[in-house]
Order: structure tokens, then sequence, then C-alpha cells
């Protein structure tokens, strides 16, 4: 077999941002704008579970745990189909595919940061609370400057790890035909037809350098904090 590497000089531009020229980012630039976007609002819902299910338990917490069960036990697939299609009929209009995935992605990673961030919080010693409360702050005051504080760095990792699983994930936005990475190599390849394995390795290894990139974040995160330990 020969490569012909030239099909990838011609199309790299357009791998990394697609129509960008045209108001339509593509590519790895709508993959990164999905990921980062998908993680924050992962992060805002999924604290915000965790701080209602450490506040008030019970069956608070067995809601928010059925709940995150049912997410995490269904394909992401699945949600990205059910919001592409449900959306548009619940506010009764078109809802743009990239953030149809973005709210997808969120939805589905939130469960897992709720898990991680309970966890986190649950870890503390209980001491830290009561001292908070016997000082006259509130349960929210203690969790915003006591706990998350002190959580935060050994969540971290844990939060860098979901994105990396987001940055993978977005190639699940190719079934809506949302023009991310994995959709634009396609587009490529229905194209020129006859380069599959130059344009699929090149979009291998950039999807590799890009979850390498973040890896090599959570690791001197966790080398950092394991330096102030001793």
């Amino acid at each position: 077999m020969e490569f012909d590497w030239s099909v990838l000089k011609d199309n790299f531009t357009y791998l990394l941002w697609g129509r960008l020229a045209d108001g339509e980012p593509g590519g790895v630039l709508l993959t990164l704008i999905m990921a980062a976007s998908a993680g924050v609002l992962a992060l805002v819902f999924g604290v915000l579970m965790a701080a209602l299910a450490w506040r008030f338990g019970g069956w608070t917490r067995k809601i928010l745990f059925i709940w995150a069960s049912f997410i995490r036990g269904i394909p992401l697939i699945f949600v990205i189909f059910w919001l592409y299609f449900l959306l548009p009929v619940v506010f009764g209009g078109s809802i743009p595919g990239p953030l149809t995935v973005i709210l997808a992605l969120a939805w589905f990673t939130s469960a897992a940061v709720m898990h991680s961030t309970l966890a986190g919080l649950e870890a503390l010693p209980r001491g830290q609370t009561e001292a908070g409360m016997a000082s006259g702050m509130s349960y929210g005051k203690v969790l915003l400057f006591v706990l998350l504080p002190q959580a935060w760095p050994n969540l971290l990792p844990s939060y860098l790890g979901l994105l990396i699983s987001l940055v993978k994930d977005t190639s699940l936005a190719f079934i809506v035909n949302v023009p991310e990475l994995t959709t634009v190599a396609g587009q490529v390849n229905n194209r020129v037809q006859i380069y599959p394995a130059e344009i699929f390795m090149l979009v291998g290894l950039m999807y590799y350098l890009l979850c390498a990139s973040l890896a090599y974040l959570a690791g001197k995160s966790i080398k950092r904090r394991q330096g102030l330990r001793t």
C-alpha cells in the first residue's frame, strides 16, 4: 500500500477549524469548544448536585443517586439523539447542533462530577464542618469557603480525567452531523474517497495529542500536590 500524504496537506486547515472563515467553526476548534463548554456546565451542575447530596442526605441524596445511575447507564449516543430530537419539540424551534451536543455531554458528565465531588467532600474530617458551624457560618459558607477549597486539589486530577473523556466523546457528534473533528474527517474522506488510512491516522494522532496534553497537565497537578505534602 502506498500512502499519499498530500491529502493531509491539502485539507489540514479544514481539519483544524472547518469553515471558520464563513462563521462556522469546525474540526479541532469545534471539538475543543464543545469539550470546554460541556466541561464547565458539567462542573457547575455536578458540584451543585454534590452540594445538595452533602447538605440534605436522605431522599434528596437517593433521588440524585438514582438520577446519576440512570443517566450513566444509558449510552451517550442515545442521550445525544434524545436531546437532538426532543429539544426542538420542547422549545418549539430549531436548536443548533453543537449546542445540543454540549448539553448532552454536560448532562452525561455531570453525574460523574457529582460522585467525584461528593467523595472528595466526604473524605474531609467532619471536624471541618463542625468548626465552621461553631464559628457562625452557614452550611453554604462552610461548603464554599472551607470544604471545597480543601477538596479542590484532590479533585482536580479527576476533573481533568473527565475533560479528557469529553474530548473523545465529542466524536459522537458525527451521528447528528455536527462538524467536529471526526465529522469533518469523514467529509474529507467522502470527497477524496481513496485516502482513508492517511486521513484517519492523522485524526487519531490529533485526538492523541489533545488527550495526552490534558493527561500531562493532570500528572503535573498530582506531582505538585504530592510535593506540597512532603
